[in-house]
């Protein structure tokens, strides 16, 4: 758990199953050797399954086991100390990944009881980065998140990543969101991301 990739891994297939050139993807900074030598050991190691399909060119799709997906809240109660302690304005030229904090909807929203539905949660295509679809369902006090389709979604919200930086970050403003659908359901899917950084204000005033 302590290797610099095993956690960041778990956080990108929360969504669902992946290719191996999917992982590189969401993970720039990590070399090829560094990727497949992670996932062979987490292979090993119970943390992942490996589905090879007879496809041409070869595909091969790796994803959670039951083992992984009990660190989830772990990664939840990370990103919260981050929300505490670490959120700041993006510096000149950063890129922010909207949608690792979106993968991480199962480890920090805590819906209330008998609310259910599904979100789509919608970052808008900018320059070369293609627009990007996440659904939040919460179902029975459960809460998933997929990128590969699901259930139809009771409200969506949609923004570009700027849109989506001033809603999640100190500012906590969702004036630049457009939102359809059901407001409250939305509402209590954008409220669980911003929790930490409510409390966090809070207990600073």
């Amino acid at each position: 758990m302590g290797d610099k990739w095993t956690l960041l891994i778990i956080r990108d297939l929360a969504a669902g199953p992946r290719r191996f050139v999917e992982l590189q993807r969401v993970l720039p900074g990590i070399s090829t050797e560094q990727l497949r030598s992670r996932l062979n050991r987490m292979v090993a190691d119970g943390l992942l399954t490996r589905q090879r399909y007879r496809e041409v060119p070869p595909r091969v799709d790796y994803e959670l086991t039951e083992r992984s997906r009990e660190l989830i809240p772990v990664l939840g109660a990370l990103a919260r100390w981050g929300y505490d302690w670490t959120w700041s304005a993006p510096r000149p030229g950063e890129d922010v990944n909207i949608g690792a904090i979106f993968r991480l909807a199962p480890g920090i929203l805590a819906p209330p009881a008998g609310l259910e539905g599904t979100v789509e949660l919608i970052v808008e295509a900018e320059g070369d980065a293609p627009e990007r679809q996440y659904l939040v369902t919460l179902s029975g006090g459960r809460v998933e998140i997929s990128e590969v389709g699901g259930a139809q979604p009771t409200a969506t919200v949609r923004g570009t990543v700027q849109a989506w930086v001033r809603a999640l970050g100190p500012e906590g403003s969702t004036e630049s969101l457009q939102i359809s659908g059901r407001d409250g359901l939305a509402g209590a899917v954008l409220d669980g991301f911003t929790h930490a950084r409510s409390r966090a204000a809070t207990a600073a005033a």
